[in-house]
């Protein structure tokens, strides 16, 4: 599903080309850190996805951020995803998996330090 490029502004150039599911946390029900690339211009970045379902009953709380993230470390975290047997399992041992899921005292899921210091976008996908 393609999202709103924040270099070229192109509605449907940014798509996700891998993902890994991170365990839940003492807050969020679903973590994913995301990486993507604009068909249109060829920027890359990375995106964190974070679903709660712990409020009211049928509210959900979610938060889909996109980070301008280093082309490099683009590359290193999309070998490491791409190295994993099975992404989309948060019970999962690898190197990519416990690389990624780093959690304070509280059990709270933290944000590695390369996307701490990056510029961030919203996720916007393309209106109908």
């Amino acid at each position: 599903m393609p999202f709103c490029c924040p270099d070229c502004l192109s509605t449907d150039g940014l798509e996700i080309d891998a993902a890994i599911q991170l365990p839940p946390d003492s807050r969020s029900d679903e973590i994913f850190i995301q990486l993507g690339r604009c068909r249109q211009c060829g920027f890359q970045g990375a995106a964190v996805y974070e679903e709660s379902r712990r409020g009211a009953l049928d509210q959900d709380d979610w938060s889909h951020t996109g980070y301008c993230l280093e082309l490099e470390v683009c590359r290193r975290w999309e070998g490491l995803i791409r190295s994993c047997p099975d992404p989309f399992n948060w019970r999962c041992r690898c190197q990519a998996h416990l690389a990624f899921n780093a959690v304070d005292a509280w059990g709270r899921w933290q944000l590695p330090p390369e996307l701490a210091r990056c510029a961030t976008f919203p996720m916007q996908m393309q209106a109908d």
